[in-house]
This record gives C-alpha cells, sequence and structure tokens, in this order.
C-alpha cells in the first residue's frame, strides 16, 4: 500500500463549548481525487482551515508525506507541498493579474530587508524567474490573454482559475479546493474540471469541498461525508448514491435520477 499523502487522526476542533470537528480519523490517498460533502455546518471549511494551518486542532494529528505538520503555519505547509483555494477568491483587485500571481512564491529576496540593496542581481534574477513560471502558470490555466489586467476586473470564474494558478506557483503535492465549481458558469467549470484532470494525471493530489454533487460523483473518488463535523460516510460515488444515511440526510432522491 502507498503510503497516504495525508493522514488525520482523531482530529478535533472546538470553539468554547461547540465541536465543530469533532474526532476525524481518515487517510487521503496520493494521486486521487477525493470529495468532501456535507450540509452546510458540517465542519468542512473549518477541517480545510485546520489543515491548512488557520486553525489549530483543539486535539488530534495531522501528517503530511508522513510527517507530523499538526499547528503548523499556513505558510510553511505551502512550503512543504500543501495548496490550498478558498471558496471566495481573495485576489489583490488593483493589482494585475500577473502580479498576483507572482506574488504566491514565498522567500522572494526582494521581501527581505536588505535584500533589494545587498542581492539586487540576484532578486533580479529571481524575480525573472518567477515572471517565466507566472506565465507558463498563466497559459497552462488560460488567463493569458489577461495577464495585464486589473484582477479586481475579472469574472468570477476566472479569479477560481487565479486561484488555482496562485496555488500551482507552489509546485503542491497536494491542493484543497473550497466549491471551485460555485458561482461558475458551466463552460468554465468544464474548463477548470479538465484542469483539475490534467494535473491530477500530472500527479497531483486533490480534495474537494463541492455542493454540486454531479460533480462530485462524476470526477471524485473516493467520498467522504460529513455531518456535525464528524465522518459518516468514506466510500466510492457508487456506494454513496447507494448509502441510506447519506440518501435521507444529504443526497436525496436526486442521487437516485
Amino acid at each position: 500500500m502507498t503510503e497516504p499523502i495525508l493522514s488525520l487522526r482523531g482530529v478535533t476542533r472546538d470553539f468554547g463549548p461547540f465541536r465543530a470537528v469533532d474526532d476525524v480519523t481518515l487517510d487521503i490517498a496520493r494521486g486521487s481525487i477525493t470529495g468532501l460533502i456535507g450540509p452546510n455546518g458540517a465542519g468542512k471549511t473549518t477541517l480545510f482551515n485546520v489543515l491548512t494551518g488557520a486553525l489549530a486542532p483543539s486535539s488530534g494529528r495531522v501528517s503530511l508525506g508522513g510527517r507530523d505538520v499538526t499547528g503548523m503555519a499556513s505558510d510553511r505547509l505551502f512550503a512543504a507541498g500543501l495548496g490550498r483555494t478558498f471558496q471566495i477568491p481573495r485576489p489583490f483587485a488593483r493589482m494585475s493579474v500577473l502580479e498576483n500571481v507572482m506574488l504566491a512564491p514565498s522567500e522572494q529576496i526582494g521581501e527581505r530587508l536588505g535584500g533589494p540593496f545587498f542581492q539586487a542581481r540576484r532578486m533580479r534574477d529571481q524575480e525573472a524567474a518567477i515572471r517565466r513560471r507566472a506565465l507558463e502558470v498563466l497559459e497552462f490555466v488560460t488567463l493569458a490573454p489577461l495577464a495585464d489586467q486589473a484582477a479586481g476586473r475579472i469574472s468570477g470564474g476566472q479569479m477560481k482559475l487565479l486561484e488555482l494558478a496562485r496555488v500551482l506557483m507552489g509546485e503542491p503535492d497536494l491542493i484543497l479546493l473550497d466549491e471551485p465549481a460555485a458561482g461558475v458558469n458551466p463552460t468554465l467549470t468544464r474548463l477548470l474540471i479538465s484542469k483539475i484532470e490534467e494535473l491530477n494525471r500530472q500527479g497531483k493530489t486533490f480534495l474537494i469541498i463541492e455542493h454540486d454533487m454531479d460533480f462530485v460523483m462524476q470526477h471524485c473518488t473516493p467520498v467522504i461525508a460529513l455531518a456535525e463535523g464528524r465522518v459518516v460516510f468514506c466510500g466510492t460515488p457508487e456506494e454513496a448514491q447507494k448509502d441510506p444515511l447519506l440518501l435521507d440526510a444529504y443526497l436525496g432522491a436526486a442521487a437516485l435520477d
């Protein structure tokens, strides 16, 4: 058996007396496109926030590639190969699409105190390399024609692609997507799915929160369901569509169509 790329053991997150994530234990297989489903308030985004360092778990352990990363800060997780997009994209609206992507890599010389003065040549070389890579990534996500456009003036679907481009600048092994199809027109949704599947063929692993059941059932294996912070199902899309609990509590009759 290949070691899972991500392992959770008893992960819990409390907000005072409220338990948002409750003793979650699961493995994410390397090379998979795993779907994470559940009703609003099930704890999906809170779990993402714990996995990506935005929140520390109240208890439990998180391992990435066999390394204990419990409570590690977001920037260190990004450097370790874990990238994440958000349900609502957060670009720097007045900066260009290209500039937004070029900001993504960490440890840039120009960000260091004294870097522009004492390592000017290295900084210029690094910036040129980052620019070349950013243009390659924008070409991949089909946003190259908008490279000089202000990020705040592109469509919602294009912002989702921009989010993916920013994540790809970190060369992640594992990418967490928070509702990538939400608010995106069908044409851009198909484009986004094609890019996810192409990246997956290249070896990227995905964990995806999504409410669009067609998206999940057609493109995600396995499917994991949360309810009230707990894992209530883990299996194939075919098994999910036959599971009585999911049919009654979440998927409903549409899953039978």
